[in-house]
Formats: structure tokens, C-alpha cells, sequence
């Protein structure tokens, strides 16, 4: 199977399963702008993120060998939620290695469906070795938050959904964190629209995926302080890298202020609540990294904000886009 019809796969695996997200606009930020600017909200997708499609298509494969062993991922909060649910709805045991840093609510949401936290300290502990560590002691099937075949083809559906709700984007942007939302965004994109120009935006501290894109070489961070949490991860996965180097046309980044700025405008100008790390693609927007053209598809990747950081973000004395 081609990697396009993975995903082709995947959006029929979960048909009637996903929520179709909506497409929202703003005429406001369009005449700013001088673009017609459309925001795929997977903010409002289960567990309020993207991922949660990435789950269901890989864990529904599981045999049921697999189901049985228990499954097991790693996760600032977002996979951790889509696991977790997944799981539920399937009756398969979950756990969580999840670090002691993660937000509030995402821990809060994760435990909520029923899987089991192991907390971590992130200064001291790589993720990856301990969820290694927990699989080859009980026997647990992982399923990383990017860097699976069956998670990417998932992910990809979102932008694949896009595009039958918009046809003809001129370019999507897309946040990046391990890069399983742009390469599967940018693999659907290229097979439906192959002239939209796909573009990764992470955040300017923790741009290793934009490093790795413009040095051909893969780079990485390590716990890197950004607000956007969904983004702290260290480098672009062995799978998720080359896709981005065959798929992607250009990664930016963008400033820790323009990602305020961005979760300001949605909550203040559309009344949407939109994470730090899927504000991603309107803060590139707004502090020109990108420059406005055309049409142009921004995914929100998720909606899941405690209110320490969204108190912190709307509490700063300055003022809305615009």
C-alpha cells in the first residue's frame, strides 16, 4: 500500500468515528491579512486534539495478541488523552509515561479515561528509555506519539478532511512537535492538491525540526522551554524525518510572544480556546515568517489549555492582533 492510500485507508477507518471538524474563518483577519485564511479546528475533534485520529487507526489494527498485552505510549498530554480513549472505547489496558511537567488538565483528562500515569522528570529521564524499559518488563505494545506508521496515516486524515471541505489551498500550515501531523498533512496534501505548498511551524525554541529540514540532517533539542508544550519533543522521529524531507516545501518559526498573540486573537476575536502549540500556523501569519497569499489552510491542532497558562497568556498587558 502506498503511503497516500494509508491515509485513504485511515480516513475510512475512521468515518463515523472522528468527529468531521469544522472550518472556521475570521472576514476580520482576512482583510488584515489581505488572504482568505481557513482554520481547520481540531480543537474539536475527541479529547480535543488531532491525535486522537492517529490513536484509533493504529490501535484498532492491534491484533488481539497486542490489545491484550496492554498498551503503552509516551506523551506531554495530547497522545496521552488519544490513547487513553482509545483504549476505553476498545477495552484495552493503558499506560502513560508522562512527565511531571505536563499540564493539569491534559494528566487530569488522560487518568479521567481510565489509564495508568507513570510520571517522569524530564530534566532527568528520556522518555523513550523508560517507555522501553516498562515494554520489555511486562510486555506492553507501544504505540509512540509520531513515529508509527499507522499513527502519521491517522494524523494525515485532518488535512485530507480539509481539503474536501476547502478544495484548491494554495498552502497549509501546519504545527510541528515530532512531525507526525506535517508528514501525514503534507503526504495528504501532496496527493489531492500537489501544487499547495505545505509549511511546518514550530516554535523558535524548539526549532530542531527546522534545523533538520534546512541541514538535511536530523537535529535535536533537548526539553526546550516553550509555552507550546505539544512541541517540547527532542528531534523529528526515524520515520517522521525523511517524509518531511520528501513532503514538505519549508518549515519557519515563530516567537513565544507571536504564539500568545495567536491564542489571544482565537479566544478573544473568534471565541475559540486553541493551545499554545496549535495557535502555531495564525502566529506564523501574524508575525510574517509566513507571508499571507492566496487561500491558505491553517490546522489547529488541539484545544487543550490549563488555566495557569491560559491565565498567564491572556493576563499579559498587551493587545489583540490587529
Amino acid at each position: 500500500m502506498s503511503i497516500f492510500n494509508a491515509v485513504l485507508a485511515a480516513s475510512d477507518r475512521l468515518r463515523g468515528v472522528a468527529h468531521v471538524t469544522p472550518v472556521m474563518t475570521s472576514a476580520t483577519l482576512n482583510s488584515w491579512l489581505g488572504a482568505k485564511i481557513f482554520f481547520k479546528c481540531e480543537n474539536f475533534q475527541h479529547i480535543g486534539a488531532f491525535k486522537f485520529r492517529g490513536a484509533y487507526n493504529a490501535i484498532s489494527q492491534l491484533s488481539d495478541e497486542e490489545r491484550a498485552r496492554g498498551v503503552l505510549t509516551f506523551s506531554s498530554g495530547n497522545h496521552a488523552q488519544a490513547v487513553a480513549k482509545v483504549c476505553q472505547m476498545l477495552g484495552v489496558r493503558a499506560v502513560i509515561v508522562m512527565p511531571d511537567n505536563a499540564p493539569a488538565t491534559k494528566r487530569a483528562a488522560t487518568e479521567g479515561y481510565g489509564a495508568q500515569v507513570v510520571e517522569y522528570d524530564p530534566n532527568v529521564t528520556v522518555r523513550e528509555d523508560l517507555a522501553a524499559e516498562l515494554a520489555a518488563a511486562h510486555g506492553y505494545t507501544l504505540i509512540p506519539p509520531y513515529d508509527h506508521a499507522h499513527v502519521i496515516a491517522g494524523q494525515g486524515t485532518a488535512a485530507l478532511e480539509l481539503h474536501r471541505q476547502i478544495p484548491d489551498l494554495d498552502a497549509l500550515l501546519v504545527p510541528c512537535g515530532g512531525g507526525g501531523l506535517l508528514s501525514g498533512s503534507a503526504i495528504a496534501t501532496k496527493g489531492v492538491v500537489p501544487g499547495c505548498q505545505v509549511i511546518g511551524i514550530e516554535p523558535a525554541l524548539a526549532d530542531d525540526a527546522t534545523r533538520s529540514f534546512r541541514s538535511r540532517e536530523l537535529q535535536s533539542v533537548h526539553n526546550p522551554p516553550t509555552i507550546a508544550d505539544g512541541t517540547r519533543t527532542p528531534s523529528l522521529g526515524k520515520l517522521t524525518f525523511p517524509l518531511v524531507l520528501d513532503y514538505v516545501d519549508d518549515m519557519q518559526t515563530v516567537s513565544e510572544e507571536s504564539i500568545m498573540e495567536a491564542v489571544r486573537f482565537f479566544f478573544y476575536r473568534m471565541k475559540i480556546v486553541v493551545e499554545p502549540s496549535g495557535a502555531l500556523g495564525l502566529a506564523a501569519l501574524l508575525e510574517r515568517s509566513v507571508e499571507p497569499r492566496g487561500r491558505m489552510g491553517v490546522i489547529l491542532s488541539g484545544g487543550n489549555i490549563d488555566a495557569r497558562t491560559m491565565g498567564l497568556i491572556l493576563g499579559k498587558d498587551v493587545g489583540v492582533a490587529g
